[in-house]
């Protein structure tokens, strides 16, 4: 792999005892088949909210839960949509092709090992982007 250059925004894939979700999504973000992810905003603070829209359009840095850096992808696009009807660029972005139940399964499982509960009407926060090599 070529160096990465680390920049001042990033994202974090993966937390201790999460079974080796991060390095699978990190593995997938490598092989160009994971193009967004999401969370719900109500995780979110304020300051944190408006720093997840401020890179659009500039380089973020992919860390693994370690740490360390991973590789760099370009921002595309940050917006909301709803767990209960996704949009269909997320869905898509996240590996699932057209099956949002798929989506919605691998979501509710993932976010329940973590205490967190996503219902219908749950808001998300959704990043699009693209793998780039420096």
């Amino acid at each position: 792999m070529s160096e990465i250059i680390v920049h001042n925004h990033k994202m974090i894939f993966g937390w201790e005892e999460d079974n080796g979700l991060g390095e699978r999504l990190i593995q997938q973000i490598l092989r160009g088949e994971k193009t967004a992810t999401c969370a719900p905003k109500e995780e979110y603070s304020a300051e944190e909210l408006q720093q997840t829209y401020e890179p659009v359009g500039k380089i973020v840095t992919v860390y693994d839960k370690h740490g360390n850096p991973r590789c760099n992808v370009r921002l595309k696009e940050v917006f909301e949509t709803t767990f209960g009807n996704p949009d269909m660029r997320l869905v898509q972005g996240e590996g699932n092709g057209d099956d949002v139940a798929q989506f919605q399964e691998d979501h509710r499982l993932a976010w329940k090992d973590i205490g967190i509960t996503l219902t219908d009407d749950t808001v998300l926060i959704v990043e699009l982007f693209e793998l780039i090599h420096e």
